[in-house]
């Protein structure tokens, strides 16, 4: 189940820019631009975590945080407050006020990404999930599903546990004898062609016509998730 973030944020390009990384990341994204907007949508809709912009207009994200822990069908929602306030006081204000953590800007992406899956292991443990992404494929290993472009690619276990270790690095070269290492084990003897053999297969399952492969052959040395490739 894929956990989902109501973003409310005032900066549109920030905005966008959070809505799209998470939805890459396996989250399903609501955006509000505002804190009368955001809550109206938690009225409507509750989400299982909420990333809080501290300054914003009409009412501020620390009120918005508040009154979410003053109401009984909202409390329990985790809240990561947003901020470019970066003071050890306002930390601590906006801890005080009930925000399970606070990122301050600018941010890494993938830090956000820890820091939301670390709260909800605490808050939503069934919602936290183990997943990797590059450009548009997902991999949830606690589901053992694969999703490209937003649609269901169907792997065998040995398939799936190859593309597990290409976007653990993505860009870097497997030599095949590294993938047999890392896929079948040191104790089990497989003839290093069956690697190009499960490859050929990966491919097949992860490429629609007209879609590009983001598996690339290096030529008498591996293979590699392409670190230039974007999504179709």
């Amino acid at each position: 189940m894929c956990a989902k973030v109501l973003v409310v944020e005032d900066e549109e390009a920030l905005r966008q820019l959070l809505s799209y990384n998470l939805s890459k990341e396996g989250f399903t994204v609501a955006l509000s631009g505002d804190g009368d907007e955001a809550l109206v949508a938690l009225d409507e809709e509750k989400p299982d975590l909420v990333l809080l912009d501290w300054m914003l207009p009409n009412v501020s994200g620390v009120e918005i945080c508040r009154q979410l822990r003053a109401r009984s069908e909202t409390r329990d929602i985790p809240v990561i407050m947003l901020t470019a306030r970066g003071e050890e006081e306002d930390r601590i204000r906006g801890l005080e006020q009930g925000a399970d953590d606070y990122v301050t800007k600018p941010f890494s992406m993938s830090e956000l990404v820890a820091r939301m899956r670390a709260v909800l292991r605490r808050t939503r443990p069934t919602l936290a999930g183990d997943v990797a992404s590059f450009a548009d494929i997902l991999l949830d290993r606690e589901t053992r599903r694969v999703r490209r472009a937003g649609r269901d690619v169907h792997l065998g276990p040995t398939e799936f546990r190859l593309l597990d270790v290409l976007i653990q690095r993505p860009g870097r070269v497997f030599s095949r004898e590294q993938l047999l290492d890392r896929v079948w084990g040191t104790d089990v003897y497989v003839e290093i062609r069956t690697v190009d053999v499960h490859v050929g297969r990966l491919r097949k399952a992860l490429n629609r016509r007209g879609e590009v492969d983001p598996i690339r052959t290096v030529r008498a040395s591996g293979y590699a998730l392409d670190e230039t490739y974007v999504g179709a």
